[in-house]
């Protein structure tokens, strides 16, 4: 069963920026596709990036296109989200998903913009 454990994530007022991270383990993270997905309260989970294992291939939801950036470090087992000009309605718990459209995800981190 696939290990996925997110963190970076906190408090940050509208505009700013976070750095989010997932390291893997037990799985082979190398040769997986990945994503990131996101649940805010009282809403359906929502897909927001996948990436191939080479990195070749990304996709995102156009309501983060431009301001989100997913990358993967495979000699360190770990999947990040660089998100930029953040604003109220990206308020959510982010995690990780071992999947390009999401599947099973570990522990998430919570994000919360104020404005």
């Amino acid at each position: 069963e696939a290990q996925l454990v997110a963190s970076g994530g906190g408090l940050v007022q509208t505009g700013g920026s976070l750095r989010l991270s997932c390291e893997a383990s037990v799985f082979s993270f190398s040769t997986s596709d990945m994503s990131w997905v996101r649940q805010a309260p009282g809403k359906p989970l929502e897909w927001l990036s996948g990436i191939n294992p080479d990195g070749t291939s990304i996709e995102y939801r156009d309501s983060v296109k431009g301001r989100f950036t997913i990358s993967r470090d495979n000699a360190k087992s770990t999947l990040y989200l660089q998100m930029n000009n953040l604003k109220s309605e990206d308020t959510a718990m982010y995690y990780c998903s071992k999947g390009f459209h999401g599947g099973s995800r570990g522990q998430g981190t919570q994000v919360t913009v104020s404005s």
